[in-house]
C-alpha cells in the first residue's frame, strides 16, 4: 500500500503531536525531525485544523496541538481525510474487457484487499500506535546500550 504525501505527511504530523498532548510544534519543528516539506506540511494541517484534530495556536511560541482523542482516532481517520484508499485496475479502455470474468475477479480482489485494509487501519488509533512507537524506541535504546555486543547473524544462525 502505498500512501499519498499528504496521508503520510498527515500521520507523521497528528502521531507527533498527539505523543505529548499538552506540546505543540510548529510546521517548521514536524517538517525538520522528519525530513519533510514544511510547506506541504502547512496545507495539511489546515486540513487537520478544518477537521478538529489538531487546533492552531496563535501568537508567539505558536503552532500546533493535537485536539483529538488518541484512544478514538484510528489511522483509517487521519488517512481518508486525504485519500479514499481504493484501488483501481489500471485496464487500458482499449481493451473492453468489461463482463470479462478474469477482470472481473481481478476486481473482487483488489476490492477485497482494500476493505481489509481499511478494516486494518480502522483497528489501530493513535494511542496503540504510540504504544507500539514507544516500545520500538526503548527496544532500539536496548539493542544500541554500551557494553552490549551488537547481535550478529552468521551463516550458522540464519
Amino acid at each position: 500500500m502505498k500512501l499519498n504525501k499528504g496521508s503520510l505527511f498527515a500521520l507523521l504530523a497528528v502521531l507527533e503531536l498527539a505523543s505529548d498532548a499538552d506540546r505543540q510544534l510548529s510546521t517548521t519543528d514536524i517538517a525538520d525531525k522528519y525530513g519533510i516539506s514544511s510547506h506541504h506540511l502547512a496545507k495539511v494541517m489546515r486540513n487537520l485544523v478544518h477537521e478538529g484534530l489538531v487546533q492552531a495556536v496563535r501568537g508567539v511560541g505558536g503552532g500546533y496541538r493535537f485536539a483529538g482523542n488518541v484512544s478514538r482516532t484510528t489511522l483509517l481517520d487521519v488517512i481518508q481525510l486525504f485519500e479514499t484508499l481504493e484501488s483501481e485496475l489500471d485496464i487500458p479502455n482499449h481493451w473492453n474487457h468489461s463482463g470479462d470474468p478474469i477482470v472481473a475477479e481481478l476486481q473482487s480482489i483488489t476490492n477485497e484487499i482494500d476493505e481489509l485494509t481499511k478494516a486494518v487501519l480502522d483497528t489501530i488509533t493513535l494511542a496503540t500506535a504510540l504504544k507500539s512507537a514507544r516500545k520500538r524506541s526503548e527496544t532500539d535504546a536496548q539493542n544500541k546500550a554500551p557494553g552490549k555486543p551488537a547481535l550478529r547473524v552468521t551463516p550458522d544462525s540464519a
